[in-house]
């Protein structure tokens, strides 16, 4: 089976998982200092998409599109 994130994905979400332990990492727009292990992770794997690495796409935008259809599908079955 293919490998889901590429080797230089991974070395950026290392990167990113050392520089939150040390207290450096920053979160991107109000620049905080990150402590959440997922918020690392999320800012390591964005940094790779930047960096053109082999990453899967977001999953938010799957849940809103899934979100929208259920949405559609109320509205449908409350107008029969």
């Amino acid at each position: 089976m293919a490998r889901k994130y590429s080797k230089k994905a991974s070395a950026k979400v290392g990167r990113a998982m050392k520089k939150r332990k040390a207290g450096t990492l920053k979160s991107g727009r109000s620049g905080k200092k990150v402590k959440s292990r997922k918020q690392a992770v999320a800012i390591g794997l964005s940094e790779a998409r930047a960096a053109g690495a082999k990453v899967p796409k977001k999953a938010a935008k799957k849940r809103k599109t899934a979100k929208k259809k259920r949405k559609t599908a109320k509205k449908r079955k409350a107008k029969k």
